[in-house]
């Protein structure tokens, strides 16, 4: 399998002019031009793609490292990334290995470009991915519960939140309940 280093495109034509003919590639890059994602270790992966006559199937598996904020305290901390790519992209036309007349073609229907003519736009696709795989809350290693010494001062650590003063008195009866039930 040849390498692929970032930025270039992969060319798909032989795929969708020969349906069942697999094209296989390594994947390695670092995104550069994506701001909102700081790399600590590459994306790296290996693509496959498959045509079916009607439609262009693309797989993968990849992984990651990156730099993300706290939930808690948005200190920085490092994350292991891992996705997997599963796409179908309808084709249109007739294999030129059936008809030289006429030749086989990707027809995006994504609200933003991966493909420029038979060729994927590998890095967009593997920023979809990664940035699908970043975790929402990500947590340093005190947790929401721990004694972070970050968020000392910053009222982010546990405390007892209180509610309105007259409603004080009925916390006592949940309390009570939950001893009797």
């Amino acid at each position: 399998m040849p390498i692929m280093k970032r930025e270039d495109l992969l060319d798909l034509n032989d795929a969708l002019q020969h349906p069942g003919r697999i094209v296989s590639v390594d994947v390695s890059t670092e995104l550069e031009e994506e701001g909102e994602i700081d790399l600590v270790q590459a994306v790296e992966g290996y693509l496959e793609a498959v045509s079916t006559g009607n439609l262009l199937l693309i797989k993968g598996e990849f992984t990651a490292r990156a730099v993300v904020d706290c939930a808690r305290c948005s200190s920085p901390i490092e994350q292991d990334l891992a996705f997997t790519i599963d796409e179908q992209f309808p084709v249109e036309g007739t294999p030129s290995v059936y008809n030289p007349q006429d030749y086989a073609r990707v027809v995006p229907d994504e609200p933003y470009e991966l493909f420029e003519g038979n060729n994927l736009m590998v890095e967009a696709l593997l920023r979809q991915g990664t940035l699908l795989a970043m975790p929402i809350q990500p947590l340093c290693e005190f947790g929401w519960d721990g004694d972070c010494p970050r968020c000392q001062g910053l009222g982010a650590g546990p405390a007892k939140v209180s509610g309105r003063p007259e409603f004080e008195g009925l916390s006592n009866l949940l309390d009570r309940e939950d001893r009797q039930g």
